[in-house]
């Protein structure tokens, strides 16, 4: 059976002045009979049953899945870490496009999302071939920033991992954040209460090993910055296939401060803190000053074969 909008809903219950006829929300035939049992005599009763249901069972998500294919994988065949934030991109595009805010209806009003923060827990990597299950919501929106939740399943039904993210909105003109308080921008969040912490800044290190690598085309995306996916890659290629294949990513976070843009060289600084954790910054010099571009820590599990 069809299902009906939260107004046709609230209708129902007599309250349907506090609604407008053209919400897009929906809830299922099936949990209204189960509902309407319940004693309804109060319009206040009413109300707080209606915002109770509202927030269960109408909390904005979005869920796609995802062919695990050649593109996605390492020589091992283990999702790539760049991969997962590759998806995590891809499902928060696609349910703001279904919000109408993607990222041609922003540029209209000069504006682009931009993720400024990573934190991903992995239960276990999906390994070629594979179709997962990828659910996505947006969390309630903090004075900065819209922060997003994301979990992946497999076709059983069970955990591959999980992430949150912070995504801010930015001027396209002038590269500056603006603060969704000023943006105009709404986004409605919900708490399920398994979300993970959200991420802290990770402060500098004192990290032994140098290397340089420039921003080139193909790592830059639509808004004409380094994608915050090839930032995993990068760091990926500091360590050799013996690493890989004895080691797999168990978490990481991954935070960014400022655009690497086409044409810039990069150093990267990187070192293991502690035993299988792998601490890396990257440095962009301009004059005599250096501006930090991203860090990440990842930490690493013995892998199983």
């Amino acid at each position: 059976m069809a299902p009906v909008t939260q107004y046709v809903f609230a209708e129902m219950l007599g309250i349907s002045e506090y609604f407008t006829a053209g919400s897009h929300e929906w809830l299922p035939y099936s949990v209204i009979p189960t509902l309407l049992k319940t004693d309804l005599q109060t319009p206040i009763y009413r109300f707080v049953v209606f915002l109770f249901w509202r927030r269960i069972l109408l909390e904005p998500q979005y869920v796609q899945s995802f062919l695990v294919d050649d593109m996605a994988v390492d020589r091992f065949g283990y999702l790539k870490p760049s991969a997962i934030l590759y998806y995590a991109q891809e499902v928060a595009g696609e349910h703001c496009k279904a919000l109408a805010l993607d990222y041609d209806t922003l540029a209209r009003r000069r504006m682009f999302w931009a993720v400024i923060r990573h934190r991903v827990q992995i239960t276990r990597l999906p390994v070629r071939g594979e179709t997962i299950r990828v659910e996505t919501w947006p969390m309630p929106t903090t004075r900065a920033a819209y922060p997003r939740s994301v979990v992946a399943y497999d076709a059983q039904g069970s955990e591959c991992f999980r992430s949150i993210s912070l995504w801010v909105l930015m001027d396209l003109d002038t590269r500056n954040m603006i603060l969704p308080g000023k943006s105009g921008i709404v986004v409605s969040g919900a708490l399920r209460g398994t979300e993970l912490a959200v991420p802290q800044s990770l402060a500098p290190g004192q990290l032994r090993n140098r290397r340089q690598r420039t921003v080139c085309y193909t790592d830059l995306d639509r808004n004409g910055h380094m994608n915050n996916t090839r930032c995993l890659d990068w760091v990926d290629d500091l360590l050799p296939s013996e690493f890989h294949g004895l080691h797999r990513v168990r978490e990481f976070t991954v935070c960014y401060y400022s655009e690497g843009r086409e044409g810039q060289e990069l150093e990267l600084r990187w070192d293991f803190p502690q035993s299988g954790m792998l601490q890396a910054d990257s440095y962009r010099r301009e004059g005599s000053t250096e501006n930090r571009v991203f860090a990440l820590r990842i930490t690493y599990d013995d892998r199983v074969l």
